[in-house]
């Protein structure tokens, strides 16, 4: 039991240390007006619309795609360096990539960089941005609005198709339950069931393994 208990310490320590990667948009005006994403090294990430959310809503990216951001971070250093581009554009909102490894941070902020790096790893957030807020639409609409359901699913599919859902697993408990529930339209049904069979077959496929 004594073994069990230091090993159980030594892994959430461990975990602890492990880095993790922090973006936010702080933009007034806008909809909504912050956000935040938190990725994990082991894949877990949360997500917020205000910095004192005490409940993010919660996914987990794929192993590639931890892969793919995490390196586009390396690639800008750990954000050692400042990433505004020299040019007057318009405020399109403050931005912050922060690199967070145990007891070090490293972060930087800006409005527009020309870094087609930093690009990258900004669409990167802004789709995971995206995705959330059409689970969260998704899932008011099933609870709340069952008329409003076949038109979450309908924007949930074209972000689908145009590439822009990320960790898309996370939809799959609430398709199915939409899917299988005849309390819902037909129509909603229906999309629901096409959607989760999109999801899962491109996971099947072997360029997602």
């Amino acid at each position: 039991m004594k073994w069990c208990l230091i090993l159980l310490t030594a892994g959430l320590l461990s975990a602890a240390d492990d880095p993790k990667l922090f973006y936010s948009r702080d933009f007034p005006g806008s909809t909504p007006a912050y956000i935040q994403v938190i990725v994990q090294k082991n894949g877990d990430a949360d997500y917020r619309e205000a910095k004192d959310d005490e409940l993010p809503l919660k996914f987990k990216l794929t192993p590639a795609e931890v892969d793919e951001v995490f390196g586009l971070a390396e690639k800008l250093d750990r954000f050692k360096h400042p990433l505004e581009a020299p040019v007057k554009v318009a405020f399109m909102g403050t931005k912050t990539f922060a690199w967070e490894e145990g007891d070090k941070k490293t972060e930087v902020k800006f409005n527009y960089s020309a870094d087609t790096t930093a690009q990258a790893l900004q669409d990167w957030f802004e789709r995971m941005a995206e995705s959330a807020e059409h689970r969260i639409e998704l899932e008011r609409a099933a609870k709340y609005d069952h008329l409003g359901v076949f038109k979450a699913l309908m924007l949930l599919g074209s972000a689908l198709q145009r590439g822009r859902l990320v960790a898309p697993d996370q939809f799959l408990p609430m398709l199915d339950r939409v899917a299988r529930n005849e309390t819902y339209m037909h129509t909603a049904r229906a999309r629901a069931a096409e959607i989760a069979e999109s999801i899962r077959a491109a996971a099947a496929t072997p360029a997602n393994k």
